[in-house]
C-alpha cells in the first residue's frame, strides 16, 4: 500500500531522514507500521533540528515539497493565490500515486486536501480532525469549510473522518477517535493523594494566549487568598512567559508560582504523579493529551469546557470544569479541596476511564483504519 499524507505541519531533512513536530510524527509512525511506501506533501524548510522534531521511521518515503502558505493577511492571501496552482497540482499527483489518503486537519493543506480528494471518490480515505469539531464553537471560515466538505458524503466518499467527542446529528462517516501517551505496559498502581499536606497543581502546554495559564496563575492566587497552602508549577515554554513573570512579580506570588520550563515525558510522569490538580483553562482544544495524561497518573484535572473535555470529564465526573468565572472557578476547587471523599471518588473515575485509552489500542484501531 502507498500511503500519502497531507498535512501543514513545516518539516525538515536531516541526511536521509523527513522530521516534524514530535508528537504529530510519533503518531504517524504507528500508521506507518502498515503500509509499503509513504508519500508526504507537505512544507520543508531548512531549519536546525531541535528537541521538538522526530524522524519519520520508514524504509520507503516520497517528500513532495510544497510552499507553506498563510491567509492571515491580504499580502499573504495574494501570495497564496500565486502558488495555488502548483499547490493543487502537487497535492492531486500525491493522491493519483497512492492507494490511501489521510489528511491532517484543520490546517490550510488540509483545505486543499479536502477539496482535492473530491476527484479521487473511489480511494480509501482517513482524515484526522485534530482540532474541536463542535459546530457551535467558533472557528476561522477555513475550518468551517473544512468541517463541511468531510461531512458531506456526497463530495466526500469512502472517507472515514476520526473526530474528538461525541457529536449528535453526524453523518456516518465521522468516528469519535482518541489519541494516547501511555503503553499499557507502563500502567502502575495510583492512589488519590492527601489533601492534607501543600496541595501541589500543575500547569503543562504552551504558555500562550489561546492556553490562558495567567488564569491557572489567578485561580491558584485566589485559592491562596482563601488560605489554601499550595503552589502552582508551570511546565512549558511560550510568548505568555513575560507577562506571568511580571504578574508573579507585581502580587507576590514568588513563593507560590514557579516557571519549571521544558522536562522530559518520563520526568513529566513522575510530577503528575505527585501533584493534586491539573489546571488547563484553554480557550481551544482537540484531545488534550495533558488531561488525559493527568487522569492517568491520578491528577485530577480542571479543565475549560471546550471541544471533547466535558465528555472527557464526564460533565465533572471525573474532574472539574470551568467556567471562567474566576470567584466560581475557585469556589468549585474549594469544594474538592475541602472534601477528600469527593475527590477520592473523581480520582478514582478518572484513573479508570484515562487507561482505556494506551497507544497499544491505538495501534488496534489505526490497523482496522487502513484494513476497512
Amino acid at each position: 500500500m502507498t500511503f500519502c499524507i497531507i498535512t501543514h505541519v513545516i518539516h525538515l531533512q536531516s541526511e536521509d531522514k523527513y522530521l516534524g513536530y514530535a508528537p504529530y510524527v510519533n503518531e504517524m509512525n504507528i500508521w506507518l507500521k502498515h503500509v509499503d511506501k509513504v508519500i508526504i506533501v507537505a512544507p520543508l524548510k531548512h531549519i536546525d533540528k531541535t528537541a521538538i522534531h522526530q524522524a519519520y521511521q520508514h524504509h520507503t518515503i516520497e517528500f513532495i515539497e510544497v510552499p507553506s502558505f498563510s491567509l492571515t493577511s491580504f499580502k499573504e492571501i495574494i501570495k497564496s493565490i500565486v502558488t495555488l496552482p502548483v499547490l493543487f497540482l502537487k497535492i492531486f499527483d500525491g493522491i493519483k500515486r497512492s492507494n490511501h489518503i489521510h489528511l491532517r486537519c484543520p490546517g490550510n493543506m488540509g483545505l486543499l486536501g479536502t477539496l482535492v480528494q473530491i476527484f479521487f471518490p473511489k480511494k480509501a480515505k482517513t482524515a484526522k480532525y485534530a482540532g474541536n469539531w463542535d459546530s457551535n464553537s467558533k472557528q476561522p471560515l477555513s475550518y468551517k469549510i473544512q468541517k463541511s466538505i468531510l461531512s458531506n458524503t456526497f463530495l466526500t466518499k469512502n472517507m472515514q473522518v476520526l473526530v474528538y467527542g461525541d457529536w449528535k446529528n453526524q453523518t456516518k462517516n465521522i468516528k469519535s477517535f482518541f489519541t494516547a501517551t501511555y503503553r499499557e505496559d507502563e500502567k502502575i498502581d495510583v492512589t488519590a493523594r492527601n489533601l492534607n499536606i501543600k496541595l501541589q497543581f500543575l500547569f503543562v502546554g504552551t504558555l500562550s494566549k489561546g492556553k490562558q495559564p495567567i488564569y491557572a496563575v489567578k485561580l491558584v492566587e485566589s485559592l491562596k487568598r482563601k488560605g489554601i497552602n499550595l503552589e502552582l508549577s508551570i511546565y512549558g515554554e511560550g510568548q505568555e512567559k513575560e507577562a506571568i513573570e511580571n504578574y508573579i512579580q507585581i502580587n507576590d506570588l514568588n513563593d507560590v508560582v514557579f516557571l519549571k520550563g521544558n522536562v522530559s515525558r518520563d520526568d513529566m510522569k513522575l510530577i503528575y504523579q505527585q501533584s493534586h490538580f491539573l489546571i488547563l483553562p484553554s480557550k481551544s482544544e482537540g484531545w488534550p493529551k495533558v488531561v488525559a495524561e493527568a487522569m492517568f497518573w491520578g491528577c485530577l484535572p480542571v479543565a475549560s469546557k471546550v471541544s471533547c473535555v466535558p465528555n472527557m470529564l464526564g460533565n465533572g465526573e471525573r474532574g472539574i470544569l470551568l467556567s471562567e468565572d474566576l470567584e466560581y472557578d475557585c469556589n468549585l476547587v474549594l469544594k474538592c479541596v475541602d472534601n477528600q471523599e469527593l475527590y477520592n471518588t473523581k480520582i478514582n473515575a478518572a484513573i479508570s476511564w484515562s487507561r482505556n485509552f494506551t497507544i497499544d489500542k491505538f495501534e488496534s484501531e489505526i490497523e482496522k483504519l487502513l484494513k476497512a
